[in-house]
């Protein structure tokens, strides 16, 4: 077996396997995608026709798998596990850095914070044999076959479109970023402001009915007051009325009109 078989490549071969497997990865899955949703949706953190997790992913494997090419049990153990651990550290970097997430596990049975899950796990182990056995084969030949000089002008290129690409999309992504934190930080205040005037209509409405109770409560004072002053009323006229009585028994004289008309007068006026 030729020393290339076991993984050993040039910094350019390396490279180029990263391209081709991130393109690669970018024909599946936004073929998948772009399927389940009935239109073209370019998958990816980037703009370009790279997935850049399958070709890192792709590394992983085959720096882990390609010594063990032979035992197919350690090659899809090693290459789920070391995929799987890729897979994580990428998510959590990238949430962290980005404050998004680009795929989420979240929903799936035996799933760890959402950035891997073991049925994912299982693909990888499962690719990682397709790929040592089958796919990475013709590529392998392909890439070797590839003369120095034009396998690295070839290479030169790639880093450079897929480095301003990734340079762009960075900046994008750090601009989404801050956009989101902004709008979660004015969804805090309208929150904080919306609990504010709860708040204040909850103390209006309190503030309302206590002056509700003291109007309730003054108008039962002020009736309470005016039925007093009118039992007074009625009681000094039941006493005048006695009192006229008895001062006409006694002073027949008091009788005349004129004097009948002051009392009348006097009666009238307290007479509630």
């Amino acid at each position: 077996m030729p020393a290339a078989a076991v993984g050993v490549y040039t910094l350019s071969q390396w490279l180029l396997f990263f391209y081709i497997y991130c393109f690669i990865g970018w024909c599946f899955e936004s073929t998948v995608v772009s399927l389940s949703q009935r239109k073209f949706v370019n998958r990816g953190f980037v703009r370009g026709p790279f997935l850049p997790i399958y070709g890192s992913g792709a590394l992983v494997i085959l720096v882990s798998t390609l010594p063990l090419r032979e035992n197919h049990l350690l090659t899809f153990l090693c290459g789920a596990l070391s995929a799987t651990l890729l897979e994580y550290v990428t998510g959590v970097c990238m949430e962290a850095l980005f404050h998004v997430r680009y795929w989420d596990y979240s929903q799936k049975k035996f799933q760890f914070q959402g950035h891997i899950c073991l049925s994912s796990t299982i693909v990888w182990g499962l690719l990682s044999l397709l790929m040592v056995n089958a796919v990475h084969l013709p590529i392998e030949r392909l890439v070797l076959a590839i003369p120095e000089q034009p396998l690295n002008g070839a290479v030169f290129v790639l880093t450079a479109i897929f480095a301003a690409d990734f340079t762009s999309s960075f900046r994008t992504a750090i601009d989404l970023k801050e956009l989101l934190l902004r709008s979660e930080r004015l969804q805090e205040e309208r929150l904080a402001l919306q609990a504010r005037a709860e708040q204040l209509e909850a103390l209006i409405a309190r503030e309302r009915e206590k002056l509700s109770q003291e109007r309730e409560k003054l108008a039962r004072e002020l009736q309470s007051v005016h039925e007093r002053q009118i039992i007074n009323l009625e009681k000094l006229h039941d006493r005048l009325s006695a009192d006229k009585i008895r001062l006409l028994r006694r002073n027949p004289s008091a009788r005349s009109g004129k004097h009948l008309e002051t009392w009348e007068r006097l009666k009238k006026h307290i007479t509630p």
